[in-house]
C-alpha cells in the first residue's frame, strides 16, 4: 500500500480543507473591514456594524501594534493587514501540523530525512 492509498489521507485531508475554508473565510471578513474602514463608510450602517463586530475578536490583539494613519473620515488600519499576515502563518502551521500525521513509506522518510541533512 503507498502512502496515498492509507486510511489516514483522506481525514488528513479533509482537515487541510477545513483550515484553508475558514481561513479564506476570516480573510474576507477583515479584507471587507480594511476597505470599508479605507473607504470611510459609515460606522453606523447595519453592514459596517455587522463587520465591525465579526472581526472585533480577530483584530483585538493587533489594535496597538500600530497607530492608526487616517485622512478626514479614511482610515488605513495597519491592524487589520497584520491579523491578516499572521492568521495567513497560523493557518499554514497548523496545515504543517495536520500533515506530520501523513503516513509515508521507509523509502519516502529516509530519501527526505537525507535531503534535510544536505540542508
Amino acid at each position: 500500500m503507498n502512502s496515498a492509498d492509507s486510511p489516514s489521507t483522506k481525514p488528513l485531508y479533509r482537515g487541510t480543507q477545513i483550515v484553508w475554508y475558514l481561513l479564506g473565510a476570516m480573510e474576507v471578513l477583515l479584507a471587507f473591514r480594511f476597505v470599508l474602514k479605507l473607504m470611510g463608510a459609515n460606522p453606523s450602517a447595519g453592514f459596517s456594524v455587522f463587520i465591525y463586530g465579526v472581526t472585533y475578536i480577530f483584530t483585538a490583539p493587533f489594535l496597538a501594534v500600530f497607530r492608526i494613519s487616517s485622512v478626514a473620515s479614511n482610515i488605513f488600519e495597519w491592524t487589520t493587514l497584520l491579523a491578516m499576515v499572521v492568521y495567513w502563518i497560523v493557518a499554514v502551521g497548523i496545515i504543517k501540523l495536520i500533515l506530520i500525521g501523513k503516513t509515508v513509506s521507509t523509502p519516502e522518510a529516509a530519501a527526505k530525512l537525507n535531503a534535510q541533512i544536505k540542508k
